[in-house]
């Protein structure tokens, strides 16, 4: 992740990785002993510190752990410390006796010298090229991949939203077919309109969303459209990511909801295909965001071709620890945050080619460590489980595979926090809600943040869909309440001013890079004033018997509605 005032990439698209040879499975744990991490003797406390604070992020961005890449030997060293750290300072173990939930990753590597996606028009292919015009790809578990003669059909935003009353495959049979859509949704092109949430993204203006609607409706291929404001990052973070191998859980066959191909395509390439097919791109995608759309057929147009792939797996694992409730240990109350980051790059001699990921993500993981030890000092009410996940940069693979293989069933578990990269800076008046208005646990944070002086901000780019790109989201659409919340940035010393520049200098000189490091210079206060915090809204929920809730018209109350009849 990263700090909200700037941020314009894509979290979650470092994708890294060799390829192997078809098919074959390999066990990173046996691949490479983790590198040697001496243990530090250390005297941690149950109140929120900046010592600990500080302990934690030093040792979690230290080298010896090479940036803690999923399945990587310091993945696997960093992740056992995470489980050391829970053990020593009194976690029970969350999963079946053990601090380790394991998740199974398959790489998928597209060989593109050998494969070839297109688009043809009246039989004869445009001939687009990969990675300028199109990127494609295909997360099918299989050497190789064919679609023949698949018809286009443009669906507007490819969306199914009955509490939006929206359906863009209304009365539509796609089997077989491939879909072209638009990024984001209905109430990006129309804030005013009161569809959806505004210019606030939902749900259903994810990319993820989009490709999985798709499968689920029998399309054999995927087109979505790219154009730089609605994605809120340009073509050049789509070539660069789906681009080379790709991530994913590893599943049994016939598990997972895939079409045969995904893709992006500029939008001039996008132009240029509604113009072979007599449409008109500007009238027509304006038509997309108004109720009563219907799809077209984009006549003359069809897609094709054979995509070849390399495949292995890959493990990792969660690690989960519990503070078991005093009273309604039956009830429990997440924290989550990603210990993974980008690991390491090849670089000339005398250049840093580790990513340490100090705030990205050693500062999120250390808090949910810290919360979990003041946990166990002042044990709750209910169970309260620190969930540290993996493979996050990877596309929240670690959450997904929670959210697929939950340890505490969904009714049984209250609400949630993710903390996913809190920025040393001094202490701010405000505290950045991401995706503001979600749900009833924003009531408990306005509350005691109002005990630390301090006011609830909406995340300053609510039409980016940061609230979708974070772990905390594997859970949330499973309809569990989840709150993301971020320091602030109006600074008690220097206001906005301050906490922007902060910001863009972690944006652009930092983020996703080497320089992510932790140092003894930083401000701590901020940080340790932000997690303080959300200890205490965690600790107010699991000393009570309250159930929160999504706020009315959100997209994932009808979830918990039916989860939580009464």
């Amino acid at each position: 992740m990263r700090n909200l005032v700037l941020a314009a990439t894509l979290s979650g698209l470092a994708l890294g990785g060799c390829s192997q040879p078809a098919e074959e499975t390999t066990s990173a744990a046996t691949e490479a002993a983790a590198p040697a991490v001496e243990p530090v003797a250390v005297a941690t406390t149950g109140d929120i510190n900046e010592a600990d604070l500080r302990y934690r992020i030093a040792t979690l961005a230290d080298d010896s752990f090479e940036g803690r890449a999923p399945a990587t030997p310091g993945g696997i060293a960093a992740s056992q410390w995470v489980a050391d750290e829970m053990a020593r300072i009194g976690l029970e173990p969350g999963y079946e006796g053990s601090y380790f939930q394991p998740v199974s990753l398959l790489e998928v590597t597209l060989d593109s010298t050998q494969s070839d996606y297109d688009v043809y028009f009246n039989g004869e292919p445009l001939d687009l090229a990969m990675g300028d015009d199109i990127v494609y790809w295909s997360k099918l578990s299989q050497p190789e991949v064919s679609v023949d003669a698949s018809e286009l059909v443009f669906v507007g935003y490819g969306v199914v939203a009955p509490e939006y009353g929206w359906n863009d495959y209304a009365g539509l049979d796609v089997t077989g077919k491939t879909v072209v859509m638009l990024v984001n949704d209905p109430g990006y092109a129309n804030p005013d309109s009161g569809l959806f949430n505004g210019d606030a993204m939902t749900y259903y203006g994810r990319w993820t969303y989009k490709y999985e609607e798709a499968a689920r409706q029998g399309a054999a291929a995927v087109i979505l459209i790219h154009q730089t404001a609605p994605a809120s990052y340009g073509w050049n973070v789509v070539s660069g990511s789906w681009s080379g191998s790709q991530l994913d859980l590893a599943r049994d066959p016939g598990e997972g909801t895939f079409a045969e191909v995904e893709s992006w395509v500029t939008e001039d390439v996008a132009r240029h295909l509604f113009e072979l097919a007599g449409l008109d791109f500007n009238a027509l995608t304006a038509r997309a965001a108004e109720p009563g759309f219907v799809a077209v057929p984009m006549t003359g147009l069809t897609s094709g071709g054979t995509l070849h792939n390399s495949t292995r797996t890959m493990d990792s694992r969660n690690v989960v620890g519990m503070v078991r409730g005093t009273e309604r240990p039956d009830e429990f109350v997440l924290y989550t945050g990603h210990w993974d980051h980008l690991g390491t790059r090849d670089v000339p001699d005398g250049e840093d080619g580790i990513y340490n990921g100090a705030v990205d993500n050693a500062s999120g993981t250390a808090a949910i460590l810290e919360i979990g030890e003041a946990f166990v000092a002042n044990p709750p009410e209910r169970s309260v489980m620190i969930i540290a996940v993996t493979a996050e940069e990877s596309g929240l693979l670690g959450s997904a595979y929670y959210g697929e293989n939950p340890i505490v069933p969904f009714d049984q578990t209250v609400g949630g926090i993710n903390i996913d990269a809190i920025m040393p800076t001094p202490p701010s008046r405000d505290v950045v809600v991401v995706g503001f208005g979600a749900s009833e646990l924003e009531d408990i944070l306005a509350e005691e943040a109002a005990l630390q002086d301090r006011y609830l901000a909406p995340d300053p780019h609510p039409s980016a869909g940061y609230f979708y790109r974070s772990d905390h989201i594997s859970i949330a659409k499973h309809g569990v309440p989840m709150l993301y919340a971020d320091a602030g940035n109006d600074l008690r010393e220097g206001g906005t001013e301050a906490g922007e520049a902060a910001g863009r200098e972690y944006n652009v000189n930092h983020y996703h890079a080497p320089s992510d490091e932790y140092s003894a210079d930083w401000n701590m206060d901020g940080m340790t004033e932000s997690v303080t915090l959300l200890y205490n809204v965690g600790a107010r929920l699991a000393n009570s018997d309250a159930w929160p809730n999504w706020y009315e018209g959100n997209e994932f109350r009808a979830l918990r509605d039916a989860q939580r009849p009464e």
